[in-house]
């Protein structure tokens, strides 16, 4: 398994496997071992789940970076969620890309789910003409999320 070097600035956040670590001072730190981890804009907080698909996003976050029965109800939860937007939606690629979504996190694939979910909510975001400012595509997609 290679390391994750990531670069945070102070006040920036961080949940690694749970664990809610807020950064004090600008740090550097180095990830060694398997870990499920968010940080800065990849956290959504609850609040800021008022749409549907962000409601999604939010759900399989907490299938992602919850404790065990926090990563089951996020489980369960996303799959509803995700059924009924599939309902009311007419595009045809969201559900497509919702249905990957939910096959990632049924595998132990969260953080591919939520990379996928981003997109649907920069989707929805564009559609209620909204800033897409929250939930960002990360570099690279973390390289590919060493965890």
């Amino acid at each position: 398994m290679s390391n994750l070097v990531l670069e945070l600035r102070q006040g920036d956040m961080m949940v690694v496997n749970g664990a809610a670590i807020r950064f004090r001072t600008r740090s550097r730190i180095e990830l060694t071992a398997h870990a499920r981890f968010l940080f800065g804009r990849q956290i959504m907080p609850p609040n800021d789940a008022d749409t549907p698909a962000r409601r999604i996003y939010f759900a399989l976050q907490t299938a992602y970076i919850g404790d065990e029965q926090e990563r089951r109800h996020g489980l369960a939860d996303a799959e509803i969620l995700i059924e009924e937007f599939k309902a009311a939606t007419t595009s045809a690629s969201a559900v497509a890309i919702l249905d990957s979504a939910l096959a990632c996190a049924k595998a132990d694939k969260c953080y591919h789910a939520l990379r996928l979910a981003r997109r649907v909510v920069r989707h929805e975001d564009a559609v209620l003409g909204r800033p897409v400012a929250v939930i960002p595509p990360s570099s690279r997609e973390q390289r590919e999320h060493v965890a």
